[in-house]
């Protein structure tokens, strides 16, 4: 990671960002069906590159730079993708960190972290393909009568189509084709679909 080591100071490009992932492993290859319940031939698997906490830091530092003016005083990320990302952009902009998890089926606060009032929230996700988890993420800040002032993503796998009304920023953008699982062309062929976090991946 040599050629990062200057990262602190200067910004990558999307191919430079890019180049950090493939050289993690983090683009795989088969037949996944992923959290939105649609079937894809590739999977961005950002854990093989948030293992290393240098290049986690890399990534999160482009990241945060994008909301760096923004007044923000935390940031928050859905368990478990979002977690470790939420923890190194607060780190960046020097802010605390929380994340949400499923309870009985629904997003939400626990083990004691709280919103409050007026407090200014940047919402962030590891890799996004229909941006359910982030709108869910979104309803929780609201619900506590904070305030959302971005949304920030690693990989964003819808390239750019998806808006959640509010200022969004990601290092990445990617264009891989996502299936219906009644259209899967992968299921077609007999192919076992393998949900991500499962089997070694």
């Amino acid at each position: 990671m040599e050629k990062y080591a200057n990262a602190k100071e200067t910004l990558l490009t999307p191919d430079e960002y890019l180049e950090i992932f493939r050289k993690s492993n983090a683009l795989l290859e088969g037949h996944f069906l992923l959290t939105s319940g649609k079937h894809s031939a590739q999977y961005m698997q950002c854990a093989q590159v948030l293992q290393y906490p240098d290049r986690a830091a890399i990534l999160a530092k482009g990241l945060a730079m994008s909301f760096r003016d923004m007044e923000i005083q935390t940031v928050i990320g859905p368990a478990m993708g979002g977690i470790l990302v939420a923890h190194e952009v607060a780190k960046a902009l020097g802010v605390r960190a929380l994340f949400t998890e499923r309870e009985n089926g629904s997003m939400r606060l626990r083990r004691g972290f709280t919103l409050s009032p007026g407090e200014r929230v940047l919402v962030v996700e590891d890799v996004i393909t229909t941006g359910g988890s982030v709108r869910e993420v979104l309803t929780v800040v609201q619900e506590s009568e904070a305030i959302p002032v971005g949304v920030g993503i690693l990989v964003d796998r819808t390239g750019g189509t998806v808006d959640f009304g509010l200022p969004m920023a990601s290092l990445i953008q990617l264009h891989i084709q996502a299936y219906e699982a009644l259209d899967c062309p992968l299921c077609a062929q007999g192919i076992p679909a393998i949900k991500p976090g499962s089997r070694k991946v």
